[in-house]
């Protein structure tokens, strides 16, 4: 007797699996869910009954990670992973949920195990097909998590925390070379903290004082507070070293247009 074997048939899912991750300053934040249709149904007091937690998906539990501590709104929420649960009204604002069980569904998550519990207004928008996680917004400070289905956006800002975070990393580096001070100069060259700005140029340049870019670093840091002169002589040692680099010298163009335009500074502050 002979049997034929059934072969598995690989065809699409009703709620595909789908994952969004975006990395904000120093900190990966992703959202593992699955991707419900609307598929002509009507979804909120429905298919997505309104005063139940509902799993903000489809199949598993909804999962948000973040791979350092944050806060959302005012809570502060260590690194990990956790579930996801919403709670739609169909004339109050939303309750959103995250729950340190991470695979927990809405029936299964324990009240005391509940991190963060906030009230969010949802927001009306064009009809969106499938469920959709996005992170916009994003920055060093923040980023903004919404979830999008139907005719319905909920959105949520996450605080991070990388000023500190990256003070930490500075602080913390082992035999520090010229690149770590100059890295965190660039930083608080961003970050408009000028002070701080100069005594980790002035200690990178301690350590190698050949590098053209460090120069330019401390010509910005200058200017920004004023220090016209040293920033002209530190832009102008920027060129003389970068000269000698060839292509290495990739901020040329910036260099020989701070050397023009800080010049007639320097000469009306002669006079």
């Amino acid at each position: 007797m002979f049997f034929k074997s059934s072969a598995q048939i690989q065809l699409p899912a009703p709620s595909p699996k789908a994952v969004v991750s975006q990395t904000a300053g120093l900190t990966d934040i992703t959202i593992d869910y699955s991707s419900p249709g609307v598929k002509g149904r009507k979804i909120w007091g429905e298919l997505v009954p309104y005063n139940k937690p509902w799993r903000a998906g489809a199949n598993a539990a909804t999962k948000i990670t973040f791979s350092k501590e944050v806060k959302v709104d005012t809570t502060t929420v260590p690194k990990g992973s956790y579930s996801v649960a919403i709670t739609p009204s169909e004339k109050e604002e939303w309750t959103l949920v995250l729950n340190k069980d991470a695979d927990a569904q809405p029936d299964d998550q324990k009240p005391e195990n509940d991190i963060v519990r906030i009230k969010i207004k949802p927001m009306e928008i064009p009809l969106r097909e499938r469920l959709a996680y996005s992170i916009t917004d994003f920055n060093d400070a923040s980023a903004m998590v919404n979830m999008e289905w139907e005719k319905v956006k909920i959105s949520f800002n996450v605080v991070l925390g990388t000023e500190k975070q990256a003070m930490e990393n500075i602080n913390n580096a082992i035999n520090p070379s010229f690149s770590v001070y100059r890295n965190a100069a660039r930083y608080m060259l961003e970050k408009k903290d000028y002070d701080k700005g100069l005594v980790y140029i002035n200690q990178s340049i301690a350590i190698d004082a050949l590098k053209w870019y460090s120069h330019w670093l401390k010509a910005q840091l200058l200017k920004a507070k004023g220090m016209d002169k040293d920033a002209y002589n530190s832009v102008l040692k920027a060129k003389e070293l970068g000269d000698k680099e060839g292509d290495g010298f990739f901020f040329k163009a910036e260099v020989e247009k701070a050397v023009v335009d800080w010049k007639p500074v320097m000469e009306v502050k002669k006079k």
